[in-house]
């Protein structure tokens, strides 16, 4: 059997793995370590190169920039700024038909921000944002909808440590993927308020409304989110200006919610501890899939696989628009089953040669960050994809009396506002480059 041979049967082999529930990071090692092995012939080389990938891998200065964000999150909802978000957000378009669902989709794009995670943003704000809706009669079906939808802003709204893990394999710039994200990001968010507008509409007994807001309740609720809007501004305009590096404004993000949780009287040391703890965790979990990743990628450089399949496609002569739709539907399919992070992991080193072999009208550089976005977003939207998008079972499970049924059905407007925007972005690259070449061209 070749080289080629092995890697292209890995594949399968390594989605049996998965799909009999063994650990993706673990997964990919063993698929990558005995792959090297039938390649190599020799276990002690192996153990050589697992020495050496695990030692350059994880001294990577731009892999800190993970544990601080995620970091930053757990300080973030210690410090009520979920709640200030919606409330404040609540007070302005509550009064209006389907207000409140409007108020959450800001919240959580606002809760974004400041977190980088789709499934800590929909948990979060679930757990502030469902009892308001269900107390001012909200359907079940657009409560839940809402929540699972407003949940994926969380990793396309810079910053992201996705968009960080992306960088690293493409070997982009980490400050120009944030500066890109941004426009696609908000899109996003006015997508799904006017999706719950027109769902109003069509089935205005779906959603109640609440009394108008006096101009000073309205305004002291303004004033309550301020620790948000400072920290974004801080972190995330701190990188686009070139005053620190991300891994410095991850840091500086930290340290501004960790204090903001402290004057508000969330942290303590049990709760500062804990927050340390759970980090530490979640960022665990995170770099043994990386390492994982980084031992199949290798195998699969050893194999010549992305290499063949480039050069193969190249030759076919298939319009390079085909190639970028097909993968896309593919990550959209993939996001049901796998969480965005493994996904790229695993597929990019395969995928990404294959379409920078193709000619999009657009400059090396361009083109890896606006694929990149395109790849983040439809990777979310399977998030709240029927019939597994994991969004939707983590919003379901905290919503009492609500069937699956009901929240797949409420997802439905907001999943075709995401069709319509991906492929607006696909037909005009310019809208996710515009704001890059301003600051950096």
């Amino acid at each position: 059997m070749s080289n080629l041979e092995i890697g292209v049967w890995s594949f399968p082999i390594l989605l049996l793995l998965i799909f009999i529930r063994v650990p993706i990071g673990l997964s990919m090692l063993v698929a990558g370590v005995v792959g090297s092995f039938f390649i190599d012939g020799s276990f002690w080389m192996i153990f050589a190169k697992l020495k050496n990938e695990t030692y350059s891998t994880f001294s990577s200065y731009s892999l800190t920039i993970v544990p601080l964000f995620l970091l930053m999150g757990q300080f973030a909802r210690l410090g009520g700024m979920s709640q200030a978000l919606f409330k404040a957000a609540e007070t302005w378009l509550g009064h209006k038909k389907g207000g409140i669902a409007m108020a959450a989709i800001g919240a959580c794009a606002g809760f974004g921000a400041i977190c980088g995670s789709s499934l800590a943003t929909a948990a979060t704000m679930g757990q502030v944002a469902l009892p308001e809706l269900k107390r001012y009669g909200y359907s079940n079906a657009l409560a839940t909808g809402t929540l699972a939808a407003g949940g994926t802003l969380g990793i396309l709204i810079p910053p992201s440590f996705v968009l960080v893990i992306f960088a690293i394999l493409t070997e982009q710039n980490i400050a120009k993927l944030f500066v890109a994200a941004l426009i696609p990001g908000i899109l996003a968010a006015v997508g799904y308020i006017i999706a719950i507008s027109i769902y109003v509409r069509v089935y205005p007994e779906s959603a109640g409304s609440r009394d108008r807001a006096p101009y000073s309740e309205r305004f002291a609720a303004l004033v309550s989110v301020w620790p948000v809007l400072a920290i974004f501004l801080t972190v995330v305009g701190g990188i686009y200006l070139g005053i620190f590096t991300p891994t410095e404004g991850a840091a500086v993000g930290a340290a501004g919610t960790g204090f903001i949780a402290l004057i508000n009287g969330g942290l303590n040391l049990k709760m500062m501890k804990d927050s340390i703890l759970s980090t530490a965790s979640s960022t665990g979990m995170i770099f043994f899939i990386i390492l994982g990743a980084t031992v199949y990628n290798g195998f699969l450089a050893l194999s010549q696989v992305p290499q063949e399949a480039a050069a193969w496609v190249v030759l076919q002569g298939f319009n390079p628009w085909m190639i970028l739709t097909i993968i896309l539907v593919l990550y959209m399919v993939l996001g049901c089953f796998m969480d965005s992070l493994s996904m790229i992991l695993l597929t990019i080193p395969i995928f990404f040669p294959i379409v920078s072999a193709l000619d999009y009208g657009l400059s090396p550089e361009e083109f890896a960050i606006w694929f990149g976005i395109l790849v983040l977003i439809v990777v979310e939207v399977g998030l709240i994809t029927p019939p597994v998008g994991m969004n939707l079972f983590i919003i379901n499970s905290m919503s009492k009396n609500t069937s699956l049924t009901e929240t797949f059905k409420g997802v439905l407007p907001f999943l075709t506002s995401d069709l319509v925007r991906t492929v607006i972005l696909v037909l005009f690259p310019s809208i996710t480059l515009v704001l890059m070449r301003i600051l950096y061209y």
